[in-house]
């Protein structure tokens, strides 16, 4: 067993990233296969995996693309076993698909509150309760859940979002305490405004006073590589020192 004081190498190391065709996925998985972590890129638009891999690809790095949607089981599933085939082992999941519409609730649709709600939680709950066997079974692994500022704090018109995240948080601290005997960590990370397909167009804000895809991308790293003998609790904020919107 890993002396506590030691920090863990990636070299080597199998990694799935959810929503990694843009964005803070991107940047997660880009820096993980600089590491040397094998990396299983999911999402659902493929042109945008293919994106990402050739990206890790003409950087040295090893990436597979694999078009799922996270809220189905059967695409899950397939997931998870196309993983192990070409790879033999998981190490790492980092759940960062999500999907967000900006909406009172007297004014959210149907449609949309399930949308987000099955991106958003349910997506993170099936691949997770997908993985924890083998995870389990080898007595190792790392999950990272990437919540949202908006699942610690109730802004107006994040209704939908902000309770999928708040509940994100939830699962992840569940998910800790019941896989933590078998020497798996969860930690979940809270951005602030990040520069991202979702954030870039919005009117009145500044982006050089935003967070970008690499900042958490460090922060992940840091969190899978860290001495063992350190425990990060509570869903962890990372946000900018300036108001992004002033």
């Amino acid at each position: 067993m890993m002396n506590s004081n030691e920090h863990t190498n990636l070299e080597g190391k199998v990694a799935i990233v959810t929503g990694g065709g843009s964005g803070i996925g991107r940047g997660i998985a880009q820096a993980l296969a600089r590491q040397g972590t094998r990396c299983v890129i999911c999402g659902r638009r493929k042109h945008k995996l293919d994106e990402t891999v050739r990206l890790i690809s003409d950087a040295g790095g090893d990436a597979i693309a694999l078009q799922a949607d996270v809220s189905k089981e059967t695409d899950v599933d397939r997931l998870i076993k196309t993983t192990l085939q070409a790879f033999g082992r998981i190490d790492i999941l980092v759940n960062n698909a999500g999907v967000f519409e900006q909406a009172a609730l007297h004014e959210l649709e149907t449609a949309a509150w399930e949308h987000i709600m099955a991106t958003n939680l349910r997506g993170p709950f099936l691949v997770a309760r997908s993985v924890l066997p083998t995870l389990r079974a080898q007595r190792s692994g790392h999950i990272i859940n990437i919540s949202s500022e908006s699942g610690l704090e109730f802004y107006d018109g994040d209704s939908a979002y902000g309770t999928s995240k708040h509940a994100l948080n939830a699962l992840g601290e569940y998910l800790q305490r019941e896989n933590q005997d078998f020497n798996i960590r969860v930690n979940t990370i809270c951005p602030g405004m990040v520069v991202s397909e979702m954030s870039e167009n919005e009117p009145g804000l500044h982006l050089e006073k935003c967070l970008y895809p690499e900042d958490i991308a460090e922060l992940v790293v840091w969190l899978l590589t860290r001495r063992q003998n350190i425990k990060i609790g509570t869903p962890i904020l990372i946000q900018t020192m300036l108001n992004p919107w002033q």
